[in-house]
């Protein structure tokens, strides 16, 4: 008899259905959550600003964007620090090494992994969290930029000097450094975005022998995956709720929106204490076509009946043997995994209602 048998999983949330919008793939939009639910509190003193580059975002604008910024930053008389990215994790070892003020900002060029890199470094810095990020979208996977409403570096650049601070919760996500076939000790990431086991993952290591083909490849490597239906065992242990059997696919958000634009979870919220699971139990592939058709279709998906939706702030997944994990889009590492959720341990920048 399995645990969903029993009744010892935690109980799934249920959403309400938005019904001035048109029913797709059998289903209405989903009711979504506040991205924040608290109000921004206004700009204060501001330090030092410390730009952190990725010169490979973007199909490489990621150099120019900076320029540009640190520019824009020094016309409006602020003092600002620029250090580039010389490989994967560099973005940790200069973050962690810069010293800094309460007024300092930490902004960041790139995408979803490079600001995940910068908190990361920063949070090794001052485990006890704190700290201002600002976020200047520059990569493929702009996630985070999405549920921010950031749509060009002008508002983002306006943003950081004079827009809004919001909370931002984190996750503590401890792993296997490296993927499976290359393990190498263990490792600390703080998940600002998300965290993917399973199809997901799978479709992102394909996709990552894409590039070329543009953000096409995420859609590509998805149906790839899908074809595959590989089987995945793996133990999911919610706030000390224990589950075990198949399953398809983990989406762990900490945001709302995931690679490739997805609306993955309709209920987050970044500053609510807590952080967001979709567990896609073990599906047919007709079944797994289905719930990504709903997903794509503005995150219908929590509707399909092998998926389940649940918040928490510590989770776990162990496997039979290491299976790849993906934090904030970069594919770095294997099970067994433990998440710890670190509510409002970082600050923001967010543009202001114009």
């Amino acid at each position: 008899m399995s645990n969903d048998e029993v009744g010892q999983v935690p109980l799934a949330l249920s959403f309400e259905p938005d019904l001035t919008t048109k029913r797709k793939k059998g289903a209405h939009k989903p009711i979504y959550a506040e991205v924040f639910t608290q109000k921004p509190d206004k700009a204060g003193d501001i330090g030092r600003i410390h730009l952190l580059v990725n010169p490979f975002a973007g199909k490489k604008k990621g150099r120019a964007i900076g320029e540009q910024v640190k520019d824009m930053l020094e016309k409006e008389g602020k003092t600002v620090g620029i250090h580039f990215s010389e490989y994967s994790g560099h973005l940790i070892e200069i973050a962690q090494g810069i010293e800094a003020t309460s007024e300092d900002i930490f902004a960041v060029i790139g995408g979803d992994g490079s600001l995940s890199e910068v908190i990361t470094g920063r949070m090794n810095a001052q485990p006890g969290g704190g700290g201002l990020f600002a976020l200047i979208p520059a990569g493929t996977g702009n996630s985070m930029a999405n549920d921010l409403r950031l749509t060009s570096t002008e508002q983002a650049v306006r943003s950081l000097v004079s827009g809004g601070r919001q909370s931002l919760d984190l996750a503590k996500v401890e792993m296997v450094n490296g993927l499976p076939g290359s393990e190498n000790g263990q490792t600390v990431r703080y998940s600002h975005n998300l965290v993917t086991w399973g199809l997901g993952v799978d479709s992102t290591i394909k996709a990552e022998k894409m590039r070329w083909m543009g953000p096409m490849r995420y859609d590509v490597g998805i149906l790839m995956a899908i074809m595959a239906n590989n089987r995945r065992h793996a133990t999911l242990t919610i706030d000390d709720k224990e589950m075990k059997g198949d399953y398809t696919l983990f989406l762990i958000q900490n945001s709302q929106t995931g690679g490739s634009m997805l609306p993955l979870a309709p209920g987050a919220s970044l500053d609510d204490g807590v952080m967001d699971i979709g567990i896609l139990k073990k599906m047919t592939r007709r079944d797994v076509l289905k719930a990504f058709g709903m997903l794509k279709k503005e995150g219908r998906h929590v509707f399909h009946p092998r998926v389940d939706y649940h918040k928490f702030r510590t989770l776990s997944i162990k496997t039979p043997a290491p299976a790849a994990i993906n934090v904030d889009g970069e594919n770095i590492g294997s099970t067994p995994l433990n998440m710890e959720v670190l509510p409002g341990a970082v600050q923001i920048c967010v543009p202001l209602s114009e």
